[in-house]
């Protein structure tokens, strides 16, 4: 089997199609466990660890266009919590569809299609090549969409208190007493006031014991 110069068939993301068949209406399921390749998932957020192991359940579709692949993709995610920073574990399932279009499609009895100035079209058509398909990218697209952008530990969880950082699901109860600055600044004062008459208090005194000992 002649292989592609891109595409290398040890690979476990890429798979070989030619056991399909390219008669309209075959069909072909896989099931394939790979290590995790890295990045898998949303930097920095949330995603699969690099060589955790992804199970993936695929049906390999032979249509007139190319191979339509419609998947699952089950592992572990690990993240943090956005609210309480704690680590975290989700399970994870993502589902996609893709069609890996032939090449010679359009010269197979389908009408060629108007050329266009915009390449757009052709971007995202994903291409077998020589009978070999890489499943990579529509994992990763699978795998961001199926993932929160913003991973809780918990519906609920409360989060950190905002003055001292404590996890406040640790401690329901814990509170600061709240103090009106208004008040602070008045407090303050009278705090003045009160060492001043005791100054003036400790003052006074010596003379007092004068009068007292005449």
């Amino acid at each position: 089997m002649a292989l592609n110069a891109r595409l290398d068939h040890r690979n476990p993301l890429v798979f070989d199609t030619h056991e399909l068949g390219r008669r309209p209406g075959a069909m072909q399921r896989l099931t394939r466990t790979i290590d995790a390749p890295v990045d898998l998932g949303i930097q920095g957020v949330i995603g699969v660890p690099e060589g955790a192991p992804v199970e993936l359940e695929l049906r390999l579709e032979s249509v007139m266009e190319g191979v339509l692949v419609t998947g699952t993709a089950r592992a572990s995610a690990k993240g943090e919590c956005v609210r309480c920073l704690e680590p975290l574990e989700q399970v994870l399932e993502a589902d996609f569809q893709e069609m890996f279009s032939y090449p010679d499609a359009d010269d197979r009895g389908r009408p060629k299609a108007e050329p266009v100035d915009d390449a757009e079209d052709d971007e995202d058509t994903l291409p077998l090549e020589d009978g070999l398909f890489d499943l990579e990218p529509v994992l990763r697209d699978a795998v961001v969409l199926a993932l929160p952008m913003q991973p809780v530990c918990q519906d609920d969880c409360p989060g950190l208190c905002s003055e001292c950082g404590a996890r406040l699901a640790d401690d329901p109860e814990h509170h600061h007493d709240a103090l009106d600055i208004r008040w602070a600044a008045l407090q303050g004062l009278a705090g003045s006031l009160e060492d001043g008459e005791k100054d003036e208090l400790s003052g006074a005194e010596p003379g007092v014991d004068e009068k007292q000992e005449k």
